[in-house]
């Protein structure tokens, strides 16, 4: 493992997983080893995860002065090791008790801060605090778990005398959404793996000045993601607003059904949020409660242009052509719910998408954009244009679906092994109404009154081309344009796709 010297002599190492930007996590416990923290989730695919554990844990030097075990004395040891990776500014988390240590940081260095990601912590950096009496209150919310009258009994026993390890098995069960075999294997060697004596002196006295703190993060530029667990104790999602509210560019997001180890309890949720407020090229908002990651390319105040994926796909499928469209467009690149990193809620379908796709419109102030959509989201698009059709300025439909029943139908599709960029279940329900879709689908057809331009992939296609002339003929005004590049004209032939755009106006 690399090591690093920091301010006063000690020696600290640090794990690095994946490979990309830097994010530097900090671990909790407090004191803990940060092997916890893993991969978390799988957020190493989108970021190079650079663990650093703290003095005296893990394969870290114990510090000769054990008054350095304290909060804001560790201020210094992610200043050196930020210095040490040669990083100008720095994507910074902590999790649990070490978002008092990452808010210190940004209090002390926020010229050094990039981002800011706070999970699960009570941050009495800033002033928060829960009492026993309100974490028992909160984690009531387990009382119908089969594990939970033993569990409360032994909590129900714990003392003044109770040694802490003991005490972190007992309160153990109730930081996970789910008491399962995965959260028991990960609590499993918890107790272990912290250093006692250096967590009872993480929150000493002296440690944190909670109004100065405030004052200084209160001028903080950076973005700040505070991430809570619906079932947490602490932080409860209340407690997780109140701390976002402390930041100008805070925001909140609670995890469903997830407690103080969101990226255990639902890895794919996690690591969703967590990588779309990363990475800069990504924006959320949020429709109908369900949180859509979208992009933007384009000057500010060019006309908007709408760019709607395909099913199984997401916004990045858009990349090659982004770059043109955006020369002289606003360009915004949706993932629909279920796709890429927004959120996967369930109630799919193309109607429920065409109301998504309306909501996303309505929310940025986009009305009247051109929409560019491509087979599922096409017809989305048309639906939409059928319901609301003040939303929809221009309509470029690539392979959209023409809503026939299909004979023979589809049968049912075989999820593949491993894990997916999209939820499975948006198969099962988009199959199903491509067998028998609503035949009010077919005759609002000639309710589309913007100009519309159908683009057919020609015999290669699996999607039959005479109902793609069938469909041109039942939008009035449609033009259809062939260009022999199969299902994905826009990835296969972009020249042409682009060229066909232009023609019709629309670039």
């Amino acid at each position: 493992m690399p090591t690093f010297t920091t301010y006063d002599g000690t020696e600290l190492s640090y794990r690095v997983y994946g490979e990309g930007e830097p994010l530097v996590c900090l671990a909790g416990g407090p004191m803990r080893d940060a092997a916890y923290l893993g991969n978390l989730g799988g957020l190493a695919a989108h970021r190079a995860l650079v663990l650093l554990d703290a003095r005296g844990t893990g394969a870290s030097a114990v510090p000769a002065d054990p008054g350095t075990y304290r909060c804001d004395r560790q201020v210094g040891d992610v200043e050196a090791l930020r210095a040490h990776l040669g990083l100008e500014r720095v994507d910074l988390l902590g999790h649990s008790a070490a978002g008092n240590l990452a808010v210190l940081y940004a209090a002390a260095h926020p010229e050094r801060i990039r981002s800011l990601v706070l999970v699960a912590s009570v941050t009495r950096a800033l002033g928060a605090a829960i009492t026993d009496e309100e974490w028992d209150r909160a984690v009531r919310v387990f009382a119908d778990r089969d594990w939970y009258p033993e569990a409360r009994a032994a909590l129900d026993g714990i003392g003044p005398e109770t040694p802490l390890p003991q005490v972190y098995d007992i309160a153990v069960p109730f930081s996970y959404g789910r008491w399962d075999a995965a959260a028991r294997a990960h609590a499993a060697d918890g107790a272990r793996a912290t250093r006692w004596e250096a967590a009872v002196a993480f929150h000493g006295d002296g440690a944190y000045d909670p109004a100065a703190t405030r004052r200084a993060v209160g001028a903080l530029t950076a973005p700040v993601l505070v991430v809570g667990g619906e079932y947490d104790a602490g932080p409860t999602p209340a407690m997780a607003a109140e701390t976002a509210a402390h930041f100008p560019a805070g925001e909140r997001f609670v995890q469903p059904g997830a407690g103080h180890y969101p990226w255990i309890d639902d890895p794919d949720a996690f690591v969703r949020a967590v990588a779309a407020f990363l990475d800069p090229d990504v924006r959320t908002v949020t429709v109908d409660g369900v949180r859509l990651a979208y992009r933007v390319a384009g000057p500010e105040g060019a006309p908007p242009l709408v760019l709607v994926h395909g099913r199984g796909e997401s916004s990045g499928a858009w990349k090659g052509i982004t770059g043109d469209l955006a020369a002289d467009h606003r360009v915004y690149a949706v993932d629909l719910r279920g796709h890429g990193l927004s959120d996967r809620p369930g109630g799919y379908g193309f109607d429920a998408f065409r109301d998504e796709l309306g909501g996303f419109i309505e929310a940025l102030g986009l009305t009247g954009a051109t929409v560019v959509a491509h087979s599922m989201g096409a017809g989305a698009a048309y639906l939409l244009a059928q319901r609301a059709p003040a939303l929809v300025g221009r309509l470029v439909l690539e392979e959209p679906p023409a809503f026939l029943p299909l004979d023979p139908p589809r049968p049912v599709a075989e999820r593949p092994e491993g894990l997916l960029s999209f939820d499975w279940g948006i198969v099962a329900a988009t199959d199903a109404q491509l067998n028998a879709p609503d035949p009010a689908w077919r005759a609002g057809l000639p309710a589309i009154g913007v100009p519309t331009l159908i683009l057919a992939g020609g015999p290669s296609s699996h999607v039959p081309q005479e109902q793609l002339t069938g469909l041109a003929d039942a939008i009035p005004g449609a033009r259809l344009v062939t260009i022999e590049a199969g299902h994905l004209i826009h990835r296969t032939r972009p020249t042409e796709f682009l060229a066909a755009l232009r023609e019709f106006g629309t670039v």
